[in-house]
């Protein structure tokens, strides 16, 4: 589990572990003993942690330590932009994927149902269809003649 550092507003580090403020140099001893370190803004949760190591590498080349190589440095920014179309491809196919695999679900959920409601409705129609006719030939042969005569004074 990384080692949580807090930053508040005023832009002090706070140590959750050890319950002291640190500063940049503080993380940076942490960082080179082997820790890893979470660095979260107090008031949003926002994580900081690429930022204040950003940081960190940016105050130790101002004070004449070569921490990166330049070549690195170049190569880190060429592929920086790849990295991000690759990373945003990567998770534009997973998303695709889930809707996809969402809708299909999602499909069987809705038309199965109605395919089969349909069916049994039908079946049902059609049951109510035979009824009604047995009941109008058993109506017509029992009296025929009342059948007419209803409909002669009408």
């Amino acid at each position: 589990m990384p080692r949580r550092i807090k930053r508040y507003d005023n832009r002090k580090l706070y140590d959750t572990e050890s319950s002291e403020y640190v500063a940049l140099s503080d993380i940076a001893e942490l960082v080179r003993a082997g820790e890893t370190v979470e660095v979260v803004d107090n008031a949003t949760g926002e994580d900081l942690t690429a930022q204040t190591l950003t940081q960190i590498i940016l105050e130790e080349g101002k004070n004449g330590h070569q921490v990166i190589p330049s070549e690195l440095l170049h190569e880190l920014l060429r592929r920086s932009e790849e990295m991000v179309d690759t990373g945003i491809d990567q998770i534009r196919s997973t998303v695709d994927d889930l809707v996809q695999s969402s809708l299909g679900r999602l499909r069987s959920l809705v038309q199965t149902p109605q395919a089969q409601e349909l069916n049994k409705l039908r079946t049902q129609l059609r049951e109510l269809e035979h009824r009604l006719s047995v009941l109008v030939e058993d109506i017509d042969e029992a009296d025929p003649p009342l059948r007419n005569e209803t409909s002669d004074d009408e």
